[in-house]
């Protein structure tokens, strides 16, 4: 499941990760890949640890807890810290797999990466090429997407990000341990809950039958969890 979020960062927030990340100081991105991925990765990144990175990053983990559609197409369980990462002309990261395990920098608890979400920091007028490539059971999305909007798919995907040919594409990324391992489950419980927001907001909120759905899907969610 592809699922775009749009608008995920207002305004006002999104100004301030941009005029802090323009005053940033980068380093060699391949200091957190794996060593497969290492081959294949040339980029920049935050310092995970260092303040702009854990504060931005704070931003925009408060700004996913008010989003409904990304709790309902996640279900997340554990969040790791965002990262960010910035690509010039002639850099890139070619196809990988993300890890399965994953932690966060300084920190022993290891969480299963389920779902991945890159939130673009940079318009798409900013930058030539840098398209976030994924591979899907239908075919290969492409993915370019306004500042501030975000875009998560599962962990287990081939993706990469094509060569940037001018300009700079800066982005934050992160990975979700799921409360719902089984991304099959997951999309029956997204499809589920968006149509109950819809009878919802068309029917008001004690329709029978958004209340009947309501019951479905609560209880689907107990027998599928993992917390």
């Amino acid at each position: 499941m592809l699922i775009t979020i749009p608008d995920l960062l207002d305004p006002r927030t999104l100004a301030e990760c941009r005029n802090r990340l323009a005053a940033a100081t980068w380093i060699d991105g391949r200091a957190t890949a794996g060593p497969i991925s290492a081959t294949v990765k040339n980029n920049r990144q935050l310092d995970p640890t260092g303040r702009d990175a854990i504060e931005i990053g704070g931003e925009i983990l408060a700004a996913l807890h008010r989003d409904p559609t990304f709790l309902s197409a996640t279900l997340p369980l554990r969040i790791l810290p965002p990262m960010f990462n910035a690509y010039g002309p002639g850099e890139s990261f070619g196809i990988h797999v993300d890890n399965a395990v994953r932690n966060a920098p300084g920190d022993p608890t290891r969480i299963r990466a389920d779902v991945s979400t890159t939130v673009f920091l940079s318009d798409p007028d900013e930058y030539e090429g840098g398209e976030l490539t994924i591979e899907t059971p239908f075919g290969a999305q492409s993915v370019k997407l306004p500042a501030g909007h975000a875009v998560v798919y599962p962990s287990t995907s081939l993706h990469e990000v094509a060569p940037v040919r001018s300009g700079e594409r800066i982005a934050s990324f992160f990975w979700i341990q799921s409360m719902i391992r089984d991304e099959g489950e997951r999309t029956l419980l997204f499809d589920l809950d968006q149509t109950i927001q819809d009878l919802r907001l068309r029917d008001g909120e004690g329709d029978p039958h958004a209340v009947r759905l309501s019951f479905v899907y609560h209880n689907l969610v107990r027998r599928w969890a993992e917390t």
